[in-house]
């Protein structure tokens, strides 16, 4: 077998410490979780960081490998004798066995004591719009489980979760004993569904409250109107005061992201003024006179003659 570097995977030095561990594990499988990474090494990337914390987060797992010595990765690699021994390697020696079910066997057989099962962590994408209905959604993942002589394959499993209404992104919900399954009488461990919103065409978030522009013709601010706004309620009507601005910011109450102490977010309808790109002769008239007989100056300010500008 070749020698493989838990460290190096998870981008730890050999000193880390437990928490450091855990936290640049779950860094990097959100970064290469093959249901939202775009890298097309990222499902086997997936896989290596998610062995490597296998056995790091072991205390006794970890002491095991670290007893192994260091080498660079990659390097054939013989395990001592005395493995060999623990696990009833025959003639064939380790060149079947691999790296990752070294380790699975290795904590089977060290314990006899009850053992929990390993929380495992998946991401999930989700729209705006379930979260602000708290729709029900279903995943799938291939999960690893072990078979009776320990050794670990993957299993394909189908979730449904309900997503709390106004929940954040990056949340993370806990599927209780969803994870691995416990040895000699230990508790299941845990799945958590890290929750990754996704970017909408329309509405931006700033925590509780919602974010769209209001695109406006210039006759549109200049007069005033009523409108039609989309919401994730659905549409309402929304008047336009005569004289309204660019970037003025229109807020409707009630109308963004539930929160957990009960309060809704609001939306803010930011104004943008767009000018036709093309306009027809009968347009190009009417625009025309509109320049002869206003005399507003926006750059008033400037202090200059306005005879001078053409």
């Amino acid at each position: 077998m070749n020698f493989k570097d838990y460290y190096q995977a998870l981008g730890v030095e050999p000193a880390a410490t437990a928490k450091e561990i855990k936290q640049a594990y779950r860094k990097l499988a959100h970064q290469y979780h093959p249901d939202i990474s775009k890298d097309p090494q990222a499902e086997k990337k997936f896989k290596e960081i998610g062995e490597a914390y296998a056995t790091l987060k072991d205390a006794e797992k970890r002491q095991a490998y670290d007893d192994l010595g260091r080498r660079p990765a990659g390097e054939p690699f013989t395990p001592p004798p005395d493995w060999g021994r623990q696990f009833n390697v025959g003639e064939g020696g380790f060149d079947n066995v691999d790296f990752s079910d070294l380790f699975a066997a290795f904590g089977r057989h060290r314990k006899n004591a009850p053992q929990a099962g390993q929380d495992y962590e998946l991401v999930a994408p989700i729209s705006l719009e379930q979260i602000y209905r708290g729709e029900q959604i279903e995943i799938s993942a291939e999960l690893p489980e072990f078979d009776q002589s320990g050794l670990p394959h993957r299993v394909a499993h189908t979730f449904r979760i309900t997503i709390p209404q106004g929940a954040a992104d990056k949340q993370r919900l806990r599927l209780s004993g969803k994870g691995e399954a416990g040895f000699n009488g230990g508790r299941a461990g845990d799945l958590y569904v890290a929750l990754a919103l996704q970017a909408h065409p329309l509405y931006r978030v700033n925590d509780r409250d919602l974010y769209i522009d209001l695109p406006l013709t210039p006759w549109e601010a200049v007069l005033g109107k009523t409108i039609q706004l989309p919401t994730l309620a659905g549409p309402v009507d929304l008047n336009i005061k005569p004289g309204t601005v660019a970037g003025q910011k229109l807020r409707l109450a009630k109308r963004g992201l539930a929160g957990v102490n009960g309060n809704t977010g609001a939306l803010y309808a930011v104004i943008k003024i767009e000018t036709p790109k093309d306009v027809s002769a009968a347009e190009h008239e009417l625009f025309e006179k509109l320049a002869a007989v206003s005399d507003f100056n926006p750059r008033k300010h400037f202090g200059l003659a306005s005879g001078a500008e053409k």
